[in-house]
């Protein structure tokens, strides 16, 4: 229907992704002018300027912000880059002149990130335990496989009525959910796991509240009403990499897997090591100096010395650390 509303020049195609299902018609007929304004100006350039010459190149990050986030939902953009706010301006004026008054240059003293809080924001996107405002927090651990969010009481005991403490626990965590999954950009399978409810009505306000939270998500979202073991199945369009993915990698020693060995395991492993070492160079090195954690250190002098004082009498060695 939308199509056939569309002036569409001859000989020319367009494609409606399926992210516009339910937009109003204005908004295509505003998005097909940009993009034959674009079009326009890649004709332009092939025919005016020799060649090799570069007619199109995709969007910086003002375009793209302009382009992707500046929506019916947002209030005010804040930069503090007056040419920035200049280009977004100029942008602006292509898609929606309303638009510019929601604009605004940032020339505070104290750094825009610091200000609005921002930063701190993005320092709670990493961490694994988000608390909610009810007392309650949920726990998000991200795999290869899928992604794990479990709900938790916390500090939430409640009164007598532990039916309603859960509720709003788990209504919360369903709020706080859908955020962490825009905020922290988390795609792929996603289980949550919810404190147990023992209504079947307030498992469907739960999942009604999810489905509506989730609306307003850009990225395309599937989710499940919650199974009879307390857990909501969803899916969430992997775009592009999750912001932990974007920022962080993987702990050289660990490997990524967030554990290392224990002092006694390194203490066993080390002796092991130094039992092979000395008794190969027995004849010809007799010093041995050995870096290590100060933790593993203190469990060799403490726990582990007369091991170390067998394999100098041994062979004849000493050992330094």
């Amino acid at each position: 229907k939308i199509l056939r509303e569309l002036d569409i020049p001859v000989g020319l195609g367009v494609i409606i992704r399926t992210v516009g299902e339910g937009e109003r018609a204005r908004y295509f007929v505003r998005d097909l002018r940009f993009l034959l304004d674009q079009w326009a100006e890649v004709e332009r350039l092939i025919r005016d300027q020799p060649a090799p010459c570069r007619v199109f190149e995709e969007p910086d990050l003002v375009e793209r912000t302009v382009r992707d986030f500046l929506t019916e939902e947002i209030d005010e953009v804040l930069c503090d880059d007056r040419e920035a706010v200049e280009r977004m301006n100029q942008l602006v004026e292509k898609i929606s002149r309303r638009a510019r008054n929601r604009l605004k240059f940032y020339d505070g003293a104290t750094p825009i990130f610091e200000a609005l809080g921002i930063q701190k924001q993005i320092d709670d996107a990493f961490h694994r335990q988000v608390w909610l405002r009810c007392g309650g927090y949920i726990v998000i651990d991200e795999t290869e496989a899928l992604v794990a969010v479990d709900v938790n009481t916390g500090r939430n005991k409640g009164g007598r009525d532990v039916e309603k403490t859960i509720l709003q626990t788990n209504l919360e965590a369903a709020d706080e959910i859908a955020r962490q999954l825009r905020l922290r950009n988390i795609g792929g399978l996603i289980i949550a796991d919810f404190i147990d409810m023992k209504g079947r009505k307030d498992q469907q306000a739960v999942f009604n509240l999810m489905k509506e939270r989730l609306r307003r998500d850009k990225a395309k979202t599937h989710v499940l009403p919650i199974s009879q073991l307390g857990l909501m199945e969803m899916t969430r369009q992997r775009a592009q990499e999750s912001l932990s993915d974007t920022i962080y990698e993987n702990c050289p020693y660990c490997g990524g897997r967030g554990v290392v060995k224990t002092s006694m395991t390194t203490s066993v492993e080390l002796h092991r090591t130094l039992n092979t070492v000395m008794r190969k160079y027995q004849d010809n090195v007799h010093d041995f100096r050995v870096i290590l954690n100060p933790d593993v250190l203190k469990r060799l002098k403490e726990e582990d010395e007369e091991l170390l004082i067998e394999l100098e009498r041994r062979y004849a060695g000493r050992l330094m650390f």
